[in-house]
């Protein structure tokens, strides 16, 4: 069987669509921060305060989400989701205004957290039907759309400052991602059976349970971690290491380096290790080495310890949004909004911390959200992750004398 005619692969495929497509507008919007602030006249305060916006339409994403997949299913919201995404960065570069820009980062927030859910229960439904482990590579996908970003801005900033011709180029790729991942993702029913004639239809609430906010709690914290990483990296290196201009963007990149090698392969050791070793390990190493490479200071020190970070959390939300996708889709939804939360807003937090006690004491922050993702591994129950699918050995055709 051909990878083209492999359902599998193509559902994988269509699926790396998504997570590449939200890694690439994420990361989009992030580089052109410095050219937003200069057009719309904004203060360090100001800045701080819209990057937060997005976290808070995350954060306050779960009830639309959760009805909206009940609603449309995976399928559907994803291709809407990730189709208005696109068009959102057309909106933050026409933006006339600081109250204006708040609006559409608060959108953004609400609408990364429903191509969050969405993209990793198709994820969850590939691992599930097929019995084969995908959610880390998917997730390699999105740091790959994240460097892509970084590449077409520095691309786009050496013919034109435009951020509108820059974010139109973006949203040119975006609907191409789109493109390909309507071919191959998993359809499901989502309709939901209709009340009988005279009776009202009564839906049970109830609270999460203690194993989903564990989930939430590591999730959470593992995004506050990877997401600080990718921001505060390089001031790091800069302010406080004392690093040259030249050095300093190699921060972002062995960060971004180290977890997208780690989720290449991170499925390998799923299915040898388990998803509760991956975790706990993982986590316990990037707390580890971020406190020993702040302890040690220097600039070499620091880039070791960033790439330990980047290899330690690189599998933790895959393996945590797998483990929330078997306990259900109100679970998953729950658990993906507290991750885009922490993805979204702990970094604008590690800034406010930074700038009360300094960076160093930011960065030790994020050693610290490893070391909780690490408690949080030992109350998770996890289930084994799938084992590798056995080769297919087709007959071979029969031999002309």
């Amino acid at each position: 069987m051909t990878r083209l005619h492999d359902p599998f692969r193509r559902g994988q495929l269509a699926a790396a669509a998504l997570f590449c497509s939200l890694g690439f507008q994420y990361a989009t919007w992030a580089a052109r921060i410095p050219a937003v602030k200069t057009d719309l006249g904004l203060s360090p305060s100001e800045v701080g305060v819209l990057l937060m916006a997005a976290g808070v339409g995350a954060a306050v994403s779960f009830p639309l989400v959760a009805w909206l997949m009940r609603r449309l299913g995976s399928r559907r919201l994803a291709l809407l989701s990730q189709l208005c995404l696109a068009l959102l960065l057309l909106a933050l570069a026409a933006a006339p205004d600081y109250r204006t820009a708040l609006l559409v980062m608060g959108v953004d927030g609400v609408l990364v957290g429903c191509l969050n859910v969405a993209m990793n229960a198709q994820g969850a439904a590939l691992e599930a039907r097929f019995e084969r482990t995908t959610m880390a590579r998917l997730h390699a996908t999105f740091s790959a759309g994240s460097l892509l970003a970084a590449l077409v801005a520095s691309g786009m900033t050496a013919f034109t400052e435009s951020v509108a011709a820059h974010f139109g180029v973006a949203v040119a790729l975006l609907l191409a991602l789109g493109a390909v991942a309507r071919t191959g993702l998993l359809t499901e029913e989502t309709a939901a059976p209709a009340p009988a004639p005279g009776r009202k239809k009564r839906r049970s609430r109830s609270l999460p349970s203690a194993l989903t906010l564990w989930m939430c709690c590591a999730m959470v914290f593992g995004t506050v971690a990877e997401g600080a990483m990718n921001d505060w990296s390089a001031l790091y290196l800069k302010d406080v290491a004392g690093a040259s201009a030249r050095l300093a963007p190699l921060g972002i990149a062995v960060v971004s380096g180290a977890m997208l090698l780690a989720r290449l392969f991170a499925d390998g050791r799923r299915e040898r290790w388990g998803d509760r070793r991956v975790v706990l390990l993982g986590s316990a190493l990037a707390a580890t080495a971020l406190a020993c490479a702040l302890l040690a200071s220097g600039v070499l020190p620091a880039l070791i310890g960033f790439a330990f970070v980047g290899l330690g959390v690189a599998a933790v939300t895959p393996c945590v949004y797998a483990a929330a996708a078997r306990q259900g889709s109100d679970a998953l939804t729950l658990v993906a909004a507290m991750g885009t939360t922490g993805l979204l807003a702990g970094p604008p937090f590690i800034g406010f911390l930074a700038d009360a006690g300094g960076l160093a004491w930011g960065m030790a922050a994020v050693a610290g959200s490893a070391a909780v993702v690490t408690l949080c591994a030992t109350r998770i129950r996890w289930e084994p992750a799938p084992a590798p699918a056995a080769p297919v050995t087709l007959p071979e055709p029969p031999r002309v004398p």
